[in-house]
């Protein structure tokens, strides 16, 4: 069963990847590396990640988050996230990551930031 969807907003040219569960390092975490590399290679410059229902990131989850950033940095392109919960928010925090993700607390103030 896929853990990760992809909605697209055709006219913000945004998309939207929403991954659920926990990501370890496994076929889920290949499923959102995969997933973010396809949209990056059609083009997508406008990324969120929305992480409302994710419980758990581990170091390799978050080397696809950090990878991805860097593909989309390097293109001009953007990633953001939303919905973290109290323990990804204190990851990022930790991790430093809070300081490279514009992070957001829904998805619609996520949509709302690429027209700024």
């Amino acid at each position: 069963m896929s853990k990760v969807t992809v909605t697209e907003f055709k006219d913000e040219g945004i998309s939207v990847v929403s991954p659920k569960g926990n990501f370890v390092g496994g076929d889920e975490t290949d499923e959102l590396r995969d997933t973010i590399k396809k949209l990056s290679e059609e083009g997508n410059e406008k990324l969120i990640i929305d992480l409302g229902d994710v419980t758990y990131l581990n170091s390799t989850a978050l080397g696809v988050l950090i990878s991805a950033h860097t593909n989309y940095a390097k293109r001009n392109g953007k990633i953001k996230i939303c919905q973290l919960n109290k323990n990804l928010e204190n990851l990022f925090v930790i991790t430093k990551l809070a300081l490279i993700f514009d992070a957001y607390p829904t998805l619609d103030e996520a949509i709302a930031s690429f027209s700024k």
